[in-house]
């Protein structure tokens, strides 16, 4: 597989334009400091996942159909990419998925089977595309547009802070060249331990984050990216948790844990930057305030 630039997610920005929403940013001060919130939560779909998975639709022929495993926002951004595009999706979820997410993979007209290992075997019939959740350059380019819009829209932005899971999302975001940290529960530390052993490598997911940040092993594509790239930061459940509550005492602004993941680094002051951007990434939880 090829390793990604910016170039590939400026293109990326053009062929997702149609089909995305561009999310806004937030100026904001909190504790007397400033910093830029990316309302990515506001996305189609409910999460940035929507902008990797068109884009990688349409870098080339449309496939008959698509279908993917997961179990939570990559499946909910391929079902809403797919009826976009008039294609039919099956998404194979775990039998654990939240009901928050998979009513609403239902709810794109998506075929829903509760049996992720099964999505391999599907995959090999013929005029069928198996689209990766975070292992493809063009999933990685596309969501890095997520950056390119905060570049053009807050160009002081000195630092980006992003959860990170599988990596397509922090991977993108770093190709725009701007300082960024990598942010991971204490105990769905796929990229941590990755930086650590020098390579890949699997670990165990323990973290009120994991339906949307616990991928077992980072991604071969981001790795390859973030290798040099980026600062690792670590945070607890109790400060994501807190994290997420305070924007929504503060701003209204309902998230997931994970999306939150980047703000308690931010909050503890494990990060760094004049003027921060984190990235709110999604809001696909049975959370209420």
């Amino acid at each position: 597989m090829s390793t990604p630039t910016w170039e590939d997610v400026l293109k990326a920005a053009e062929a997702v334009h149609p089909f995305v929403r561009r999310t806004p940013v937030l100026r904001a001060e909190v504790d007397g400091r400033p910093l830029v919130l990316k309302l990515e939560h506001l996305q189609r779909s409910g999460s940035f996942k929507l902008r990797g998975a068109v884009n990688a639709l349409v870098s080339g022929p449309l496939p008959e159909r698509v279908l993917t495993a997961s179990g939570g926002n990559h499946g909910l951004g391929l079902a809403t990419a797919a009826s976009l595009l008039n294609l039919p999706a099956t998404v194979y979820v775990p039998e654990s998925a939240p009901q928050a997410k998979t009513a609403r993979i239902e709810a794109t007209g998506a075929k829903l089977i509760r049996h992720g290992a099964k999505a391999l075997e599907a995959a090999s019939e013929p005029g069928t595309r198996y689209l990766h959740a975070y292992d493809d350059p063009a999933v990685v380019a596309g969501q890095g547009t997520v950056a390119a819009e905060v570049v053009e829209d807050a160009p002081d932005v000195d630092a980006f802070l992003v959860a990170v899971g599988g990596g397509g999302l922090v991977a993108g975001t770093s190709l725009a060249g701007v300082p960024t940290f990598a942010v991971e529960p204490e105990r769905c530390r796929a990229l941590n331990a990755a930086l650590a052993a020098g390579a890949p490598v699997d670990v165990e997911i323990d973290s009120v984050a994991a339906s949307a940040l616990g991928a077992t092993r980072i991604g071969s594509v981001p790795f390859e990216v973030l290798q040099g790239r980026v600062t690792s930061v670590l945070v607890s459940d109790a400060e994501l948790l807190a994290a997420r509550d305070r924007l929504w005492e503060e701003f209204r602004l309902a998230v997931e844990p994970a999306a939150a993941v980047p703000f308690a680094a931010w909050l503890a002051g494990r990060t760094e930057g004049e003027l921060p951007c984190v990235i709110l990434c999604g809001a696909n939880s049975e959370w209420t305030p």
